[in-house]
């Protein structure tokens, strides 16, 4: 232990470390890796998105705020864990939700509250530029929310000088470069495979739909620079540093790589994103990632396309909701338990009633639910109403109740999966497991497998998450030797053969889940006639 105390320790005073932040949906996160990839320190910052005004949002307080408080217990960790004081690192990186919208002027100002990737919001804009581009273009996407103001005439956008997702933000302000990495920019606006970089045609096409609003900027000029994953995106600067770091100590000059979403984290934190490949991340929100081999034969509004950090193109199911209802669910069944005088561990309590799941009906005993906190473009429902449904002849228990909320979880993500695999047959040789799901160990993963159809894996280190993801993309930066590739990198430096532990899928699972999903197909007129006829909160607070 002493050996590797010390090994540790000079790697810190070596820098022969890399720090990687993200920003995810409900925690931001920072992991401090040493020069075998390990985590040796992390903190964190507990943090929710805001419904303000119709919009989800962070403010700006927040964004700084969790970022030096995820930093500053990080660094606590390394000074008592190992008694030195954080002063330097290999090299930094910063990863976050993908897509959003950030707009700024000339000053730096922020000219519209932050639009989250939550918002569904750009419905006309995703129809009528997906229509132009002959290439799909999400409610999500930057691009989507950009045109969506112009369409809206909002005052803000003749005073665009540059937008920007949530990491791009982060990066900008501690750098003062204006870049993304290409995962990220690809959530932005669509990828040229060929040059790894923006699509020019496409963007000499948006710039000829908005020449009669004369704006004073051309689509290129405001976008951020796109970077592939190893290159150098910038050093910290004097201002950064103390934004980072409140006490000072951290020093400027540190390299960082390219700020990446969190899906291409993702992709690097399940070491998947060499062709054939895929990974789910499910948590707040559920996507699935598959690195293809080809482009697909059509445009499918359910399938994003997007690249991985070095820039492969990725088929990519995002759903909004997953695990959110869930959360509450289990938060109720926790208050039930001290209103019995009982204190329940909140880890085991999620952990019995994952496990409890496994014992339910095949197809959830006819019982059916939405974890809808916010709309889902695929199933084309524009608001969030979560919702549980039962006939008087549904098996209706615990494990069944438990088992249709994980599969509802994983629903809508069903639907846009069975599209690649059944009319597009991708192939894919494995998939990874990560995120809050897969926690509850086997649980998770053996209804995904029911799900997808297909093994999937969970290795020890997925429950890292992306800020591991994105500390590997900062070690790349500092390590790459020559025209090493990332899929080589992390083959060989980082993962070495560890695949995880797979799950295969039970016949009968898969079966019950296809009962399911029809069911769940089904059903969704029930959760529109919930949004036509439930009013929220604050309509029905003004009629008080």
């Amino acid at each position: 232990m002493t050996n590797k105390l010390n090994s540790i320790k000079a790697d810190i005073t070596s820098s022969r470390t890399a720090l990687g932040i993200e920003f995810g949906s409900t925690r931001i996160k920072a992991v401090l890796i040493d020069s075998n990839h390990s985590p040796i320190a992390s903190g964190s910052y507990e943090w929710e998105n805001r419904l303000e005004n119709g919009i989800w949002t962070y403010s700006l307080d927040d964004i700084w705020k969790g970022l030096q408080t995820s930093y500053q217990e990080m660094a606590a960790e390394v000074k008592e864990k190992y008694d030195v004081t954080l002063q330097r690192v290999g090299a930094i990186g910063f990863s976050a939700m993908m897509h959003g919208y950030m707009a700024f002027n000339q000053e730096g100002e922020l000219l519209v509250p932050f639009r989250t990737w939550r918002n569904s919001i750009t419905e006309r804009a995703e129809k009528e530029l997906t229509a132009l581009f002959n290439y799909n273009i999400p409610q999500r996407w930057s691009i989507a929310h950009l045109y969506q103001a112009i369409i809206n005439e909002e005052k803000h956008v003749e005073s665009i000088d540059f937008f920007t997702t949530l990491a791009g933000y982060i990066h900008w302000k501690l750098t003062g470069r204006k870049v993304l990495g290409l995962g990220d920019a690809s959530g932005m606006f669509p990828i040229d495979l060929e040059t790894k970089n923006y699509d020019t045609k496409l963007i000499q096409t948006f710039d000829d739909l908005i020449r009669e609003k004369n704006y004073p900027w051309k689509l290129e000029e405001i976008l951020p620079q796109a970077l592939p994953a190893g290159d150098e995106a910038g050093r910290l600067s004097e201002e950064g540093a103390k934004l980072l770091d409140v006490s000072g100590n951290l020093q400027a000059g540190i390299p960082l790589c390219p700020p990446e979403g969190d899906a291409g984290t993702g992709m690097v934190a399940t070491n998947s994103v060499a062709r054939r490949t895929g990974n789910v991340s499910a948590g707040t929100s559920v996507f699935a990632m598959i690195v293809l081999e080809k482009e697909l034969s059509r445009v499918y509004p359910e399938i994003d396309l997007v690249t991985t950090p070095s820039g492969s193109l990725v088929g990519m199911v995002h759903a909004n909701n997953c695990s959110s209802d869930i959360n509450a669910w289990v938060k109720l069944f926790r208050e039930f338990s001290e209103v019995l005088g009982f204190e329940v561990n909140t880890d085991k309590m999620f952990e019995a009633l994952f496990n409890k799941a496994l014992e339910g009906d095949r197809d959830c005993g006819g019982l059916l639910s939405y974890g809808y906190y916010s709309g889902e473009n695929i199933t084309g429902i524009k608001e969030g109403r979560p919702l549980f449904v039962r006939s008087p002849e549904s098996n209706f228990n615990l494990a069944n109740f438990m088992r249709v909320h994980l599969f509802s979880a994983l629903g809508t993500l069903k639907i846009g999966m069975d599209i690649l695999l059944n009319e597009e047959n991708i192939q894919i040789d494995r998939i990874l497991g990560h995120g809050g799901l897969f926690k509850t160990k086997g649980a998770g993963q053996k209804i995904m497998a029911a799900a997808m159809n297909a093994p999937v894996s969970v290795m020890e280190t997925a429950g890292e998450g992306g800020a591991w993801g994105i500390a590997l993309l900062a070690a790349f930066t500092a390590n790459k030797e020559g025209n090493e590739s990332l899929e080589e990198y992390l083959d060989q430096k980082v993962f070495a053969g560890n695949a995880g532990v797979e799950a295969a899928p039970d016949e009968k699972d898969v079966e019950g889940f296809e009962v399911f999903i029809e069911r769940y197909k089904q059903g969704l007129a029930i959760e529109q006639a919930a949004i036509d006829h439930l009013v929220i909160q604050k309509k029905a607070e003004q009629l008080v």
